[in-house]
């Protein structure tokens, strides 16, 4: 008599907000596998599908709403987690049909909600599953992937809830992130994007605890990290691509600039400034704000010419005057980012800045949006247009299929530019031989505000 085998149980997942959700993402689809769970890739084929909100913005959490809604609609059954969590009640009010609102990185309380959702089958093969480890289910390209370092965020700036959605800095085990790097890097990774709430203060918790680490002591610290993830190489013996996100400029992050110049780490930094004029930076609560950023900037340049720093920025913030506004663009004037993002300041439920006087109007805050905007988009154009001509190595995101004469096209990244926030490199007359993943080096032949243009050169 046949074995009857049990149906899995699938799960379907709707992502949202920054890339460290995307991480909570995929450990929480990882775990459920483990426990026998099939994934699904569509509502219809979900016996309960997960939706990781964001709710860091009111815009953000009405996204985060709507996908709730939608689920509901689509599926039925529903489980929220993610940064919304801690607004269960307001969930529940709109969406009753809810069958479990749980908070941030709250890893065992969603599995349980699923398991009570959706039991795992039950039967005699079930305990024969692999156990996989925790990079096993990716939800990015299998030739980049997010390490994420630590959780929370231990600094109190007056327009951001984030401490209270996910409470203050953890820090991950050095060799843990190690280790969870060097099985990306062996499992296909080109590229490593390092993720935090704060990269710069990776180990502070832990006082910058050391672990043996392939027969040396290694501390819990950005630059040693840094140093590490340099030595990676791939199956063939390549060394992948290493970029740093969320990177206050503390004064020991000069210290990785000279790893970017040897060619350990991408030379790339992500630092979150947020504006430029001394009272609004005050008024923000940031933190380090009396740096001597544009000194600091010259001397990274000095060390690593290549080096590509891209930032963000908040307009409208309470109390920002036409002169603040001014001293920002003058700033950015002389401080020549590569890539800049901005943002209209939004008042989040909780936030302090919520109580500040000095609103900006809603009008004033989208003529700055646009000036702000026209600016970076010059300085960019500018930026790029000098790379023409020049050769530069470019990682491979997408390769197209034949047009009618049979040329192909594809798209890349050169290493001033991150998945899905920065430009693309697109290229014409590729080899059919191409694949995401590979490392070429193109010419650059013509560019644009925010791409560039190119042929490959070497493969």
């Amino acid at each position: 008599m046949a074995t009857h085998i049990p149906d899995s149980p699938k799960v379907g997942m709707v992502s949202l907000g920054c890339p460290k959700a995307l991480v909570d993402s995929e450990r929480i689809l990882t775990r459920l596998r483990a426990d026998g769970y099939a994934m699904s890739a569509d509502y219809a084929g979900a016996d309960v599908v997960l939706v990781n909100t964001c709710g860091f913005l009111d815009s953000a959490k009405e996204e985060s709403l709507a996908a709730i809604g939608e689920a509901i609609a689509e599926n039925g059954r529903v489980i929220v987690t993610g940064c919304m969590g801690n607004e269960a009640e307001a969930i529940r009010a709109r969406f009753p049909a809810v069958l479990a609102v749980t908070g941030a990185h709250q890893y065992e309380a969603v599995v349980e909600a699923v398991h009570e959702a959706a039991p795992p089958s039950r039967g005699p093969f079930i305990d024969l599953i692999p156990q996989p480890s925790e990079t096993d289910i990716k939800l990015t390209p299998r030739h980049y992937s997010y390490l994420k370092i630590s959780e929370g965020c231990n600094h109190a700036c007056a327009f951001c809830i984030i401490p209270q959605l996910r409470g203050g800095l953890v820090s991950r085990r050095i060799d843990a992130v190690l280790r969870e790097a060097e099985k990306l890097v062996a499992a296909g990774t080109r590229e490593l994007l390092v993720i935090s709430q704060d990269t710069s203060a990776y180990g502070v918790d832990t006082r910058h605890e050391s672990r043996e680490w392939h027969g040396h002591q290694v501390r819990a610290h950005m630059t040693d990290l840094a140093r590490e993830l340099g030595q990676l190489r791939t199956p063939q013996g390549a060394a992948p691509w290493v970029r740093l996100h969320y990177v206050y400029p503390y004064p020991h992050v000069d210290a990785v600039i000279p790893l970017m110049a040897d060619g350990l780490l991408t030379p790339y930094l992500d630092i979150p400034f947020q504006h430029a004029a001394p009272s609004v930076l005050r008024a923000m609560k940031r933190p380090a704000n009396e740096a001597k950023v544009l000194e600091r900037l010259k001397s990274w340049r000095a060390i690593c010419p290549d080096i590509a720093i891209r930032s963000s920025f908040v307009v409208g913030f309470p109390g920002e005057t036409e002169a603040d506004f001014q001293y920002l663009l003058d700033w950015l004037d002389e401080a020549q980012l590569d890539r800049v993002g901005a943002f209209r300041f939004e008042p989040v439920a909780g936030a302090p800045a919520n109580d500040l006087p000095g609103a900006v109007p809603e009008a004033v805050k989208e003529e700055r949006y646009a000036r702000i905007m026209a600016k970076t988009e010059a300085i960019s154009a500018a930026k790029l247009a000098a790379k023409v001509g020049r050769t530069l190595p470019v990682i491979i995101d997408e390769v197209g299929e034949p047009d009618e004469d049979g040329d192909i096209g594809a798209t890349g990244r050169s290493q001033a530019d991150a998945p899905e926030i920065d430009g693309q490199v697109l290229l014409r007359n590729v080899p059919a031989t191409l694949a995401p993943g590979d490392i070429v080096e193109i010419l650059v032949e013509d560019a644009d505000e925010h791409d560039l243009f190119g042929v490959i050169t070497r493969g």
